[in-house]
């Protein structure tokens, strides 16, 4: 991809090394360019505690638990629609796609129980996350969600990282 990607990785917890932020800038970066994204764009990453993201779900979603993952779109997009040229922040050249917060505590957990390696766990949250910031859902259990899984699988082959 020619144009670069602006993808900030923060973390309130320790032990997220510059590797593991380089591997999280490497899969955004992958799953924008299957999704078509070869505009300037600018993604934030926050990777977090379970206390925190359950904190941030509560206030946003309502939901008194932790999750994984938890994306803020900044735009309202259908699956396959991105921004136009018109919403890049003219100060930057950038456009903002939206944020993402992963509980790393989570990531191990789930890592643990679906038997394979963190790195792989976190590169899925992260896909999915692009996903939904992309206009992606899978709130019913039909075409929706077999749409974004699709979508999912075949992003993690390109990184190979495959089930």
């Amino acid at each position: 991809m020619a144009k670069r990607h602006y993808i900030p990785v923060t973390a309130d917890v320790p032990g997220i090394n510059e590797g593991m932020r380089a591997f999280i800038r490497k899969v955004v970066r992958t799953a924008l360019a299957a999704e078509g994204v070869d505009f300037p764009c600018e993604v934030d990453v926050c990777v977090t505690s379970n206390a925190q993201i359950h904190q941030v779900n509560l206030e946003t979603r309502g939901v008194d638990r932790p999750t994984d993952v938890l994306s803020f779109p900044a735009f309202e997009l259908s699956p396959g629609e991105l921004p136009s040229e018109e919403d890049a922040d003219p100060a930057t050249g950038l456009t903002p796609l939206g944020d993402m917060m992963i509980s790393i505590e989570q990531v191990r957990t789930q890592a643990r129980e679906y038997g394979h390696p963190v790195r792989r766990e976190l590169a899925y949250l992260t896909v999915h996350s692009i996903l939904h910031l992309l206009g992606y859902d899978h709130l019913d259990e039909g075409p929706m969600k077999a749409q974004m899984r699709e979508r999912e699988e075949a992003i993690m082959r390109e990184l190979g990282l495959e089930r």
